[in-house]
């Protein structure tokens, strides 16, 4: 779940990522496939774009990403995250590993869905200033309007961005560049 929100991944991307997938000089993420539901099973297949796409590994996830990649023992085509017979991990198996039903009821918050932290991690990554077409190539969105729809500001951002425009606001009176009427 960390490692979602962290790359704003999909939780089948989460499912479909490998060991070759990870840079470790670099720390990007190269998100190439899904795994998902299908008859017969679970399959990997391309992401929703269909286009491979880089994603940054933010410190506080690298230790986690290097026990992942010290547990696959060099084999570059090991899924880094599991289920328990050591294949494919499914949305229900990570459902139930995460007790996330519980959590979320517990925290109150039983309408959150486990995609919910891909607009987790888009949303810091905004706030964070990431640049609109870099946020569109971490998404693997064709349009910065499907890219906006993820976006869900908490009020202490749009708290701070009054402050920003105030003092904005103050900087232009004081240059003589507006006055008041």
């Amino acid at each position: 779940m960390v490692h979602s929100a962290c790359t704003a991944t999909r939780i089948g991307e989460v499912s479909g990522v490998r060991a070759r997938d990870v840079d470790t000089d670099k720390w990007l993420l190269t998100c190439r496939r899904q795994t998902t539901p299908a008859p017969g099973g679970l399959v990997d297949k391309h992401t929703k774009g269909r286009i491979a796409r880089f994603t940054p590994i933010i410190e506080p996830l690298r230790p986690l990403i290097a026990r992942q990649l010290q547990a696959a023992r060099g084999d570059p085509d090991a899924r880094l995250y599991t289920g328990p017979g050591g294949d494919h991990i499914s949305t229900a198996v990570l459902r139930d590993a995460t007790h996330w039903d519980e959590v979320t009821r517990d925290l109150g918050y039983e309408h959150l869905r486990r995609h919910d932290l891909r607009h987790t991690g888009l949303t810091w990554m905004a706030d964070a200033g990431f640049l609109p077409h870099i946020l569109m190539e971490i998404a693997g969105h064709r349009l910065i309007t499907t890219t906006q729809r993820y976006f869900h500001p908490d009020v202490l951002r749009i708290l701070e961005a009054g402050q920003a425009l105030t003092h904005h606001l103050e900087k232009l009176q004081r240059g003589g560049q507006i006055t008041r009427r």
